[in-house]
């Protein structure tokens, strides 16, 4: 589909590592008061049948709030769920993914190099994902720095998001690298104050756009 890069601006990843009785929905309610424009549901510790119910709901708060919502890693539970689409790795056949899909939903697919990037635009993505800097909410991922972000943006014309180590303090350094977006998880969902912290992002990523 036609994903409008704004709609990627401020991209909250759940998470329920990081505080005791905090879980995906409280990040999500949070995400969404405090302004972001996409949420994804990363639950590695559910199993699809736990995911199930709980992306329904939360693909329908985001629905009723104008909030994007995607799925990690699970292409059925996005389906099922009614989420706007779902996010997959290169692991993950990003070729099967667009085909289970369809047309109408929304594909991220994470790279890390230019050639990854070429290719997942032709497997159809609407959007990719690049690691920034390290970050132990994904130690597996390869971080590529700024200098990695800049060539994935010159490689495609799909927009692009940051993630990785991310936050208010250096979320313009990613967004002057021209990427579509900042996508965030320890900046949000280990916040002692989720929606202000939101705000702050928020708040950094539409001064980067007034000022681009």
């Amino acid at each position: 589909m036609q994903l409008h890069p704004r709609l990627l601006g401020l991209y909250v990843i759940t998470s329920s590592w990081f505080v005791p009785g905090r879980d995906h929905r409280d990040v999500t309610l949070a995400a969404i008061e405090g302004g972001a424009t996409a949420v994804q549901l990363r639950a590695p510790e559910l199993s699809p049948r736990e995911l199930l119910p709980l992306a329904t709901e939360l693909a329908q708060l985001c629905r009723e709030a104008g909030v994007l919502f995607i799925v990690n890693d699970h292409v059925m539970v996005a389906i099922d769920s009614d989420a706007a689409g779902a996010h997959v790795g290169q692991e993950d056949d990003p070729v099967s993914a667009r085909t289970l899909l369809g047309v109408d939903a929304v594909l991220g697919i994470s790279v890390s190099t230019p050639e990854e990037a070429r290719a997942a635009e032709a497997a159809g993505a609407d959007y990719l994902g690049v690691t920034v800097w390290a970050t132990p909410t994904k130690p597996d991922a390869i971080p590529r720095g700024i200098d990695g972000v800049l060539a994935v943006v010159g490689a495609t014309d799909l927009p692009v998001v940051g993630v990785g180590g991310i936050n208010a303090r250096n979320a313009h350094k990613v967004l002057e690298a021209g990427v579509a977006g900042v996508a965030v998880v320890a900046a949000i969902g280990a916040a002692p104050d989720m929606v202000a912290a939101t705000r702050e992002l928020a708040e950094v990523v539409g001064g980067d756009r007034r000022g681009a």
